[in-house]
Formats: C-alpha cells, sequence, structure tokens
C-alpha cells in the first residue's frame, strides 16, 4: 500500500478539513475523495490493479450510496480487507455503532475543530505507518 488516503465525504468543508489536518502531519500524503459510496467503490475498484489506500476514512450520511451501504460492499472484497476502514460522523446513534461494531469498523465522532481533526488524524495515520 501506498501513502494515499481515500476520503469519503458528500462535504466539501469536512473533506477540506481533514485534507488540512492530514497534510499539516505529513504533506507527502496524498487524498484521494469521492464524494459518495458509489464512486469510492469505484476508486477502490479501479485501485485494486494499481495502489490501494493505506487508509479509508468515510462518512455514514451521504447520498446516492451512503457509508454503511458501502462498508457492507467494502466488507465483501477480500482484497481489501488489510486497508483500514474509519468512519468519521456527526452521528452516535446506536444503530450506528452497533453497526460498526458488527463490521469491525472503528466509529470517531467529528471533531470540531482543526485541532481536534489534526490530533485524531495523527491517530489514524499510524494505520498507514503499520504496513
Amino acid at each position: 500500500m501506498g501513502r494515499t488516503v481515500l476520503c469519503v465525504d458528500d462535504d466539501p468543508d469536512d473533506r477540506d478539513l481533514i485534507r488540512s489536518a492530514i497534510f499539516d502531519i505529513d504533506p507527502s500524503y496524498t487524498i484521494a475523495y469521492a464524494e459518495n459510496g458509489r464512486d469510492a467503490l469505484k476508486y477502490l475498484k479501479d485501485s485494486l490493479n494499481a495502489e490501494l489506500p493505506c487508509l479509508i476514512i468515510m462518512d455514514i450520511n451521504m447520498p446516492v450510496m451512503d457509508g454503511k451501504q458501502t462498508i457492507a460492499e467494502i466488507k465483501k472484497w477480500p482484497e481489501l480487507d488489510h486497508v483500514p476502514l474509519v468512519v468519521f460522523s456527526t452521528s452516535n446513534h446506536p444503530s450506528d455503532l452497533s453497526f460498526c461494531k458488527r463490521y469491525n469498523v472503528e466509529l470517531v465522532m467529528k471533531p470540531t475543530s482543526l485541532r481536534q481533526i489534526t490530533q485524531e488524524a495523527q491517530r489514524l495515520l499510524h494505520h498507514c505507518a503499520e504496513d
């Protein structure tokens, strides 16, 4: 795996915050974006023959194909088993928590400040360093 983080979120402000936080930590990372699950799955399918991301950060609530549907599809692909997937969401609804637990996906409440996002990104990027 390379040093690409796939950020799947329909909110451009949230995508920009994640990008800024990651670049503050290490500007050598590449950030790939998808605005919904369908686009994320297309990106991942195209990456199977190239370079998979070292981390996927995904929102739950998105149009076209939401995070839950996307995670369920990703978990069907054995080629993606080793790619860490983290849900960044404003939701702490019990059904979302139980869904993430069932699929063994970490759920992180979206931080509200760039400083908090940078701290969370620092922790999450350790997944990329483990390879």
